[in-house]
Order: C-alpha cells, then structure tokens, then sequence
C-alpha cells in the first residue's frame, strides 16, 4: 500500500517529531472541547495518518458508513488535519443556513494554493469585506449578462440566447459524428457547448468543437474536480509535499495552462475595449476597474491583474457543474426510454417541431420540469462540496466547534438517503 512505502522511508527522528507533534494537536484540540460541551464523536487514529486506513479510497461511502455508528455530526482526522464531517439534510442546512457566518470559510489547504495562483475567491482563506467586494463585482457582471434582454425576439434574456445558438451547434456536431462514426459519445461534445456558453458570457466568442486547446482543457479538467473535491494526500500530511508526486504535478500544470488560457482572452479584450460598447462579462469588469482608478474616494478592490482571477472563478463555477448535470440527465434517459418518451410526447403536443422550446415553455412544460427538478435531486454533481472552515469558535449540534476547523460537507450521503 502507498502509506507503507511512505512511512519506510521516513527516519525514525521525522517519526519521533510527528509524534510529538500530533500528541501536541491532540492535548489542544481536547483543551478546546472541554469547555462544558461534550467531544465530538468520532473514530480513533493514528499518528501521522490520522484515520486514513478507515477512509481509503472511496472517501464519500466510507463516511457514509461511519455516519451509521458516529452520527451527523463527526470528527475525523486525515492526516495531521482535524475535519469536521457534516452529513444529513437538516444538520447541513442548519450548518451552511442558519449558521452561515460561522461556516463560511475555507481551510488553508494546500492544494488550493494553486489555483489562480492563490487569488481565487472560491478556494481563498479570505472572507473579508475586499473578497465580499470582489465577489459581489462578479456576482453583478454575471448577472447583468445573464438575465439582460435577448438580443433577440425568441429568447427571454441573453444566457438563453447563447444556450439556443450553442444547442444548434450541439446537435449539427452530434449529427454529423453519428454519421461518420456511426456510434456517439456525446461526453467531450457536451462538456465543449457547456464550455462555450460560459465562454460566450466572459469573452463574447465561442470555439470549434475541435478546437484543440479548448479540448485539452475540458479533458483534463477532471484532475481539478478530483483533487479539489476529495483532496490529496499531501495536503494532510505535509511530508508528502517534498516527495515526488505526479498527481499534484498534473494539478499545477492543468492550473497553469487554463490561466493561460484565460490571460490571452483577458489581454484581447484590453486591447479592444471601448467604453460605449461594453460586450460581455470581461469588458464590464474592466470598465469597474477602470471606474476604481479614476475614483480616488474607491477603494481598489479590482485591479487590472484580479481580473483573470475573478473569470477563472466565474468559468469554473459555470462549467463542471452544469456539465456534470447535463451528462446525469443524459443517463437517466438513456437509462429509462419510457420517461424520454414521455417528455417527447409532451414538447410535441404542447409546443410541436415547428420550433425548439424556450425558457418562457417552461410552465407549459410540468412533466418536463419534474425530469429536471428530479435529477437534481436524486443525481450527486461531486460527493462533497468544496471543504468549509469555520471562522469563528462556535457551538453547533451541542458542541464546541473552535475556529479554523476544516469542515467535509457529505453532499453523496443526502442524496443516496433519499
């Protein structure tokens, strides 16, 4: 197993120090419970490793099990890292809702130090009034360009708009593979549109479904679901950073080449940007930019290079998740033809073929609804969200949760119960 072969090579002094250490964590951690609220249950670990050899692989469906004996509420260690582990759907909306403020931050964990070179607001430490202002400069970019009015008379705003344009794009691309293949797997085809209506909100552009560098990142953008979503080994066990890792190779790489990517369409639209004529997501933001320096009162929330940080941001939360959702809806059709039928039938009675259906279909179209409503809820996008961290001491469920505790939301566990 890895771990063997990682402890062989530690020396015995490397292993006495961690043991000190750990012994060191544990006498403060249990200092912090013992302030009249009971100790968070959870399994027994082992130095150095915490309780990695119970976790394993599959981590979502070995914390499931251990939901089973230690409850919603759970403490783990991975590692040298303490994790709360929340699971169960009142206890993650009473975490996430009730008790926003003292959940919302995120660990400083070391994978995350390489994303947008540890200036992206999804995955930064920060939670301060200049990363609210930050994201709320996105949140309104994003917004604006969304729900503005269609440029069109079919559509209800202008996301509908790329989403109809990159849906007849989608289908001419599927058509024409089937035929010359006679066989289709719609995956990298699929992930390619969701990219381009991201793409056409940010830039303004679109790309060719075999358009090599767009392809070589909506590929590869696996390593970055895997390894922000589960983690790696070398983030709870600081040892592992200075041995050779592949894994964490890979991550960098990916990072480095999707910034890059990134910084030449931020660069075009400097080089094309007009004042009067703002075009999408990366003239809107630059135009604030431009506003901030001009103002002496503003505080400069946004310079110049922030803005390739904030699209990345934009990008990725638009991206993955839309994609993954559209490849489950993809298999539960597939999966069961009866419901395809169904839906069919219903576009073709309420709307016919004469056109494709729009937003504004939509109460028009309830059994269609339900499909979608109903993936969402029993499909799971990614077994855990992106780890939380406490920002404050706080009691939760009856007990002391101290501050800057990395916190594992069990996403998988909700859906699977239901």
């Amino acid at each position: 197993m890895w771990f063997l072969g990682i402890l062989a090579s530690i020396s015995a002094t490397e292993v006495l120090i961690g043991l000190v250490v750990f012994c060191l964590l544990f006498i403060v951690l249990r200092k912090r419970t013992s302030q009249g609220s009971p100790r968070i249950p959870g399994p027994r670990g082992y130095p150095l490793i915490g309780n990695m050899l119970e976790v394993g692989k599959n981590v979502h469906l070995s914390l499931t099990r251990m939901r089973e004996t230690y409850g919603d509420v759970m403490m783990i260690r991975i590692g040298t890292m303490p994790v709360l582990v929340l699971s169960g759907y009142e206890t993650i909306k009473e975490a996430l809702v009730r008790h926003s403020e003292d959940f919302k931050g995120r660990p400083d964990i070391y994978i995350f130090r390489h994303v947008s070179d540890g200036q992206s607001m999804a995955f930064s430490t920060d939670s301060g009034p200049v990363w609210f202002a930050r994201r709320k400069l996105a949140q309104n970019a994003l917004k604006t360009f969304a729900s503005s009015p269609s440029l069109t008379s079919f559509s209800t705003c202008l996301l509908e708009d790329h989403v109809a344009k990159e849906a007849h794009h989608l289908k001419a691309k599927l058509l024409e593979v089937m035929l010359a293949k006679n066989r289709l797997d719609p995956y990298l085809y699929l992930v390619v549109a969701v990219a381009n209506v991201v793409l056409a909100m940010c830039f303004g552009k679109r790309y060719d479904y075999d358009d090599e560098e767009l392809v070589n990142i909506v590929t590869n953008s696996e390593q970055f679901v895997e390894s922000t979503g589960s983690g790696n080994p070398s983030t709870f066990i600081p040892l592992l950073r200075y041995l050779p890792n592949s894994a964490i190779k890979k991550f960098k790489s990916y990072n480095q080449q999707f910034t890059c990517f990134l910084q030449k369409n931020v660069k075009e639209h400097y080089e094309t940007f007009r004042k009067d004529h703002i075009r999408d997501i990366t003239d809107s933001l630059i135009e604030e930019s431009q506003k901030q320096k001009v103002d002496a009162k503003m505080k400069t929330q946004l310079p110049a290079g922030k803005i390739v940080n904030l699209v990345n941001d934009i990008f990725g939360a638009g991206f993955s998740t839309v994609s993954t959702g559209l490849s489950w809806s993809l298999m539960y059709l597939i999966t069961y033809p009866e419901i395809q039928k169904k839906i069919r039938e219903e576009i073709d009675v309420t709307i016919g073929r004469e056109r494709k259906p729009r937003l504004s279909d939509r109460s028009l179209l309830p059994y269609t609804e339900a499909f979608i409503l109903e993936v969402f809820r029993h499909s799971t996008f990614v077994p855990f969200a992106l780890p939380h961290c406490t920002t404050r001491d706080t009691v939760f469920k009856g007990y002391f949760v101290p501050k800057d505790l990395c916190v594992f939301i069990n996403q998988w566990q909700v859906n699977h119960d239901e």
